[in-house]
């Protein structure tokens, strides 16, 4: 892959197809007029404004590329408007690869040193220092987790007092998630075995947030593939996988983390890889196209994405294990009104929309009601919500509103950051609305003898 959006070729620029056989550069002057993608972006929604929609965007690209424009603060501020949310994607007749030109533009922006330094030293510390080791961001996550615990946070929010310091401070502490009692990892035993002889060998990503602030979201995974026949594997040499770092353009960061993640998952006995975060199933999805120029690597990073399905698309293809005797929490929810949520890189970047939904109508006893503009973002899109706190507010505004609208108990979807987005959002507006992530919901589901 071409590490700098300047040096792409033309017709890699109009498709963003990672230097594959592409279409014509002239498909780019044919998207300049189409249009269809607009009613489709959040931010275009937001603003009204040509040049914050991926329309307009490219058009921004392109003149960078061919130097008739500098990168300039708008440009920047145009980049990392955008939430990368992909949903034009999934509309453009033409098939253009947005989502992999706005990365490609965050990385000139990023490795050109374009942005403030404070800016650049935080994304370091942060995306790259911090999340390189997992022990380093297990260190991060039990000060956070005695922030929580000490009564250090519960003061600060009630007192208000870091609205003296910045206002936009005070509201994104509310956003940082519960830090898990014990971290997935290092619990997990390295191969864990079904009850009965295994019907598949999967590996398990035990991630980086997914670790420290959704471990029972990884335990419930874990339990729901057991009951369905799967070998569990969970390397000890993994850690971030390097999505975040890909979103915000530290490419060289990011293909170092998926390096590592390559070389924990290179085991030619596992049949699958198994996912319960959108954006992680999603970049690893792409792994091939990541190293497809590197020799050693692009075998092996082709086999990691071949075998990586999430889990609800897993599920859909072997068939769910619903008990034939009613458990206490399907007996707990008959009548029950249930949504779902698609998180963006599950239905736009991997397409996955259809299986979620067979598995929750597979539910007996539930009324499943459809969400209205379910695939819309809510606003969390990575760190998003905390660098454009603003405007992923309005995002959320609108996903609780159209939430409210259908009244439903409960809420799945299937990525961490969504669940802490639109919990804030329920919070927020006192909607008594029970959000679950998909994995909870259907180990609770398929739990046999549920004490």
């Amino acid at each position: 892959m071409t590490d700098h959006f300047s040096t792409l070729a033309p017709a890699q620029v109009a498709s963003g197809f990672h230097g594959q056989d592409v279409p014509n550069y002239d498909i780019i002057t044919n998207c300049m007029h189409c249009g269809l993608c607009l009613p489709h972006c959040p931010t275009f929604a937001l603003t009204g404004l040509e040049k914050s929609s991926p329309r307009g965007r490219i058009r921004l690209m392109k003149a960078v590329t061919e130097g008739d424009l500098a990168i300039t603060e708008g440009f920047i501020d145009e980049m990392n408007f955008c939430l990368d949310c992909q949903a034009c994607e999934t509309v453009c007749p033409a098939g253009i690869k947005y989502g992999s030109l706005v990365e490609a533009a965050r990385a000139q922006i990023f490795s050109g040193k374009h942005q403030p330094f404070f800016s650049r030293l935080t994304q370091r510390v942060f995306l790259d220092w911090f999340f390189s080791r997992q022990q380093r961001l297990k260190f991060l996550a039990m000060f956070l987790r005695f922030h929580e615990r000490s009564g250090l946070q519960w003061f600060f929010q009630k007192s208000g007092i870091l609205k003296l310091v910045s206002r936009k401070l005070h509201e994104i502490q509310f956003l940082s998630p519960k830090i898990s009692d014990k971290f997935s990892s290092d619990v997990l035993a390295e191969t864990i075995s079904p009850s009965e002889m295994p019907r598949y060998r999967v590996a398990f990503l035990t991630g980086c947030i997914m670790d420290v602030a959704f471990s029972d979201v990884n335990m419930d995974t874990i339990q729901l593939l057991l009951m369905h026949g799967c070998e569990v594997k969970v390397p000890k040499e993994q850690g971030c996988c390097g999505s975040l770092q890909a979103h915000y353009g530290d490419r060289v960061a990011a293909r170092r983390m998926a390096r590592r993640t390559i070389d924990a998952f290179n085991d030619p006995s596992i049949d699958f890889i198994v996912m319960n975060s959108a954006g992680c199933g999603a970049f690893m999805k792409e792994y091939a196209h990541l190293f497809e120029d590197d020799s050693e690597l692009a075998t092996l990073s082709a086999q990691v994405s071949q075998k990586t399905v999430d889990i609800t698309e897993f599920l859909s293809s072997i068939g769910l294990r619903v008990p034939k005797n009613e458990n206490r929490f399907l007996k707990s929810i008959i009548g029950k009104r249930v949504t779902y949520h698609d998180a963006c890189h599950l239905v736009h970047t991997q397409r996955i929309s259809r299986e979620p939904r067979v598995l929750l109508q597979s539910i007996p006893g539930i009324e499943f009601v459809e969400l209205p503009e379910s695939s819309w973002c809510c606003g969390s899109a990575g760190i998003y919500n905390i660098v454009r706190h603003d405007d992923a507010m309005k995002l959320l505004d609108r996903k609780v509103h159209h939430v409210e609208s259908v009244s439903p108990d409960i809420l799945v979807t299937g990525n961490p950051g969504c669940m802490v987005q639109i919990q804030h959002g329920f919070e927020k507006h006192g909607l008594p609305v029970n959000i679950m992530h998909t994995a909870t919901f259907l180990r609770k589901v398929c739990e046999a003898n549920e004490a």
